[in-house]
């Protein structure tokens, strides 16, 4: 990473740290600033924009900057895992359900490929569980959740992901017979 790169990821780390003192509208207004120092398709630029959107409320304007950002393939795996995640989040807030799921599903089969690592895997499932909720599908989602905590239990690890297979499989078979 440049010298300039590195100063600007640092001005944009100082912008988010700033972020309970100054309003929506200048966080935006600066996220906007600091993008425009870079190429107008700049994907950590688009990125940035897309967040502060987000963060001010403003997800039908954070939707597009954030597919923009996504569609350039120029974001390293962290920050394209954040903004699925954040993009998912703000489909689902927008009420587009089956395309926030989509989103996700789409992030969480990258974690297969061995060379893109797993940051933000469990954040990923948890934003797919709160996609399934408001589906309606309470039940898919506490599972899913509860297979995420598993891992990070001090005990009972299989019992906790095993009960939630379990119930699941039940409520599938259940819902397969009416």
């Amino acid at each position: 990473m440049s010298e300039t790169s590195q100063d600007w990821e640092a001005r944009v780390a100082a912008l988010w740290r700033q972020l309970d003192a100054i309003t929506p509208e200048q966080l935006v207004a600066q996220a906007d600033a600091l993008a425009a120092e870079q190429p107008a398709d700049d994907a950590l630029g688009l990125f940035e924009r897309a967040c502060a959107r987000d963060t001010a409320g403003l997800e039908a304007e954070a939707e597009p900057l954030y597919r923009a950002a996504l569609a350039s393939g120029r974001l390293d795996p962290y920050r394209q895992a954040r903004a699925s995640i954040q993009l998912a989040s703000t489909l689902r807030l927008l009420g587009r359900l089956e395309e926030s799921e989509s989103l996700v599903s789409v992030q969480l089969r990258r974690y297969d490929e061995p060379a893109y690592g797993k940051a933000l895997y469990d954040e990923t499932r948890a934003t797919l569980a709160l996609t399934y909720l408001v589906q309606g599908r309470a039940v898919e989602a506490a599972c899913l959740a509860l297979t995420t905590l598993a891992p990070h239990l001090s005990r009972y690890n299989r019992s906790v992901a095993g009960n939630a297979a379990e119930i699941l499989k039940n409520t599938a078979l259940a819902s397969s017979w009416s």
